[in-house]
């Protein structure tokens, strides 16, 4: 395996997440669907999306790097073990977000040799660079699977004529 099908593993959740994003910013409610929860508590829309790029940022800058992220108030309010709070941040800044953060991994990822790719970026991390960039993928689909249906569920309620997406 080399980066290169690595960062295949990459592109197919990212282009979800991005189709997703595109048809909630396209309607004339989007700031309202992207707050939209679908219970107390539970996450909205845009958290969902922040938090994808949110992982990006703290995997890539802290965990691989041991360094601090790029944009340190989105990790705290986004990344794993936040509270999603009625801030909501508007598609083009996801998209900014998403895409930026997004361009630094693969970047990583294709300055690494196929050896690289079998090991660990420092001594503390959980997995080799190949399982990592693959976790990361997963972790996508995983949260775009959320917001999807967290989108479904606002459209069942409140625009059940509007278009599906992903299909």
């Amino acid at each position: 395996m080399n980066a290169k099908d690595v960062k295949e593993f990459l592109e197919l959740p990212r282009r979800k997440t991005l189709e997703l994003l595109d048809a909630v910013a396209a309607h004339p409610e989007a700031l309202a669907i992207l707050g939209w929860r679908p219970g107390p508590g539970r996450a909205h829309l845009a958290w969902q999306f922040m938090h994808i790029a949110a992982t990006d940022d703290r995997h890539l800058h802290i965990r691989m790097r041991s360094g601090q992220p790029k944009e340190g108030e989105y990790v705290r309010r986004f990344a794993g073990g936040s509270v999603p709070d009625d801030d909501i941040t508007p598609p083009s800044e996801i998209r900014r977000y998403l895409a930026d953060r997004r361009q630094e991994l693969l970047d990583h990822l294709l300055g690494l040799s196929e050896a690289d790719l079998t090991t660990k970026p420092n001594p503390q991390a959980p997995w080799p660079y190949a399982e990592w960039f693959r976790v990361l993928a997963w972790h996508e689909g995983h949260h775009q699977g959320q917001a999807h249906l967290t989108f479904n569920l606002y459209r069942a309620m409140h625009d059940p004529a509007s278009p599906k997406v992903g299909q």
